[in-house]
């Protein structure tokens, strides 16, 4: 019996859409058909692949006005926020700028007997499983660069942003990219495990929660198959005596409560020095008090309802329990709470390490404020995590913060700024938030193998 995949909508509890997924034997024959055309496609001549993908990159721009509407409707992202086309545009087009150089053969030295260098080639069949938060960014940062190196690419989609994979399939093959060295593939967790337990794929990239990156390192064990992940955070803003606190203030709310809370980098912890703390908290509370909860159709709605009930639940227990622990909420619970998906969101002070909210990842609107009297201070609450995404520092001083930074247990250190992925850094992390590295030339690096040439010209 085949597996029916349902996206139910956080607006209103409804089905939005459904699709029939794979069995592993679909699954392989899309592998297959991907590995066969994968090899044409890496021999056109690398301008031409990098033509064919910012054409595909245009044609989702061309479809804005469908995908914002249709976001709202599958994960709940407000209308008022004009979607991801920026940041989807942004990443694809900075990679392929830096393709040529970044692909370009390793020249180790030639004199009259030797030649000798190092080539980038494409693994041949790369699977994206990609998450639904930010469901264009997040795909693009390895599809965009995984086709201009030469790969194939089947994209796997999660559920709650079901149709999302669907439009950028069209999107790339209307402008020409074949069908078959880019498809959008509706999997459930067993076929998924499935085709990369038979080797079917040559690369894997997988963005999503820690358990479901264990589930892709356990499929690919002994397959020696490559597997990418990006299991999100519990990212620390940390502001210092010296900070812009206006600044700090609107970026780390910002970082924390935008698209709901539900950001891989978004701020899930503040740490702020004694001097600027009663007015951190102050300014803190005037800003969400300010938020307009409610359906995310509505152009005056400036925080939407929770992607899922069950995503909203675990942050509700996590702020009941800090509460009952004896954290204090600042923020009255908003008329179009509904104790589902459309959740208030929280500021907590007189939190400690001892409770879920500062330990376990929310994912949600709510974020924890603590006082700290010094860098060292700061630097050991910043490092009492199980992740390791990207940290914010607030300070004047650059010195100081790149000190901290080199002290901080991160992939990502910001110094006044916040939440934002720069397409020439490499995207990464360390502790539970996983392995692996995308965007910037490292990005490339990892979606392609090096291959050495040892030239003797000379056998006499």
């Amino acid at each position: 019996m085949s597996e029916t995949l349902t996206c139910i909508s956080p607006i209103d509890g409804s089905v939005y859409a459904t699709r029939t997924a794979l069995d592993i034997g679909g699954a392989q024959a899309a592998a297959a058909r991907a590995r066969s055309a994968q090899v044409n496609w890496a021999a056109r001549p690398l301008a031409e692949r990098i033509r064919l993908v910012m054409d595909g990159v245009d044609a989702v721009g061309a479809m804005n006005d469908e995908v914002v509407p249709e976001l709202a409707h599958m994960m709940g992202r407000p209308v008022r926020y004009g979607g991801e086309f920026g940041g989807f545009n942004e990443r694809a087009s900075y990679m392929a700028k830096i393709a040529e150089d970044a692909l370009a053969d390793i020249e180790v030295g030639e004199d009259a007997t030797f030649t000798r260098y190092i080539k980038r080639l494409p693994h041949d069949v790369v699977l994206v499983v990609a998450p639904w938060n930010y469901p264009y960014m997040t795909a693009i940062n390895t599809v965009a660069p995984a086709l201009i190196a030469g790969n194939a690419v089947l994209l796997k989609h999660a559920t709650q942003t079901l149709l999302v994979g669907e439009r950028m399939a069209r999107a790339f093959h209307s402008a020409g990219v074949p069908e078959d060295v880019f498809q959008n593939v509706f999997m459930g967790h067993d076929t998924t495990s499935g085709l990369i337990a038979a080797g079917a794929v040559d690369f894997v990239n997988f963005t999503g929660s820690v358990g479901g990156g264990r589930e892709m390192e356990r499929a690919a064990a002994g397959t020696f198959t490559p597997v990418a992940t990006e299991l999100g955070g519990k990212d620390p803003g940390y502001v210092m005596e010296d900070a812009d606190l206006d600044a700090a203030v609107d970026t780390l709310i910002d970082g924390a409560m935008f698209n709901s809370g539900q950001c891989c980098c978004g701020i899930e912890r503040i740490y702020v020095h004694e001097n600027l703390y009663d007015e951190f908290v102050e300014k803190a509370v005037k800003i969400v008090e300010g938020y307009v909860l409610g359906n995310p159709l509505d152009a005056e709605t400036t925080i939407g309802p929770m992607a899922h009930v069950r995503f909203a639940r675990e942050v509700r227990d996590q702020i009941d329990e800090a509460i009952a622990a004896g954290a204090k909420a600042h923020i009255a619970t908003m008329p179009a709470d509904d104790g589902g998906a459309y959740l208030t969101p929280q500021i907590l002070t007189d939190v400690t390490h001892d409770m879920r909210v500062m330990r376990d990842e929310s994912f949600g609107p709510v974020v924890g404020i603590m006082k700290v009297a010094s860098d060292e201070e700061a630097v050991d609450l910043m490092n009492d995590s199980n992740f390791g995404l990207t940290a914010s520092l607030w300070t004047a001083d650059v010195a100081r913060a790149q000190s901290i930074g080199d002290r901080i247990e991160t992939g990502t250190v910001f110094m006044n700024r916040a939440d934002y992925l720069d397409p020439g850094l490499c995207w990464t992390g360390c502790k539970d938030t996983g392995k692996g590295g995308g965007l910037s030339i490292i990005g490339y690096h990892n979606l392609t193998r090096p291959k050495s040439y040892h030239l003797k010209k000379v056998t006499k």
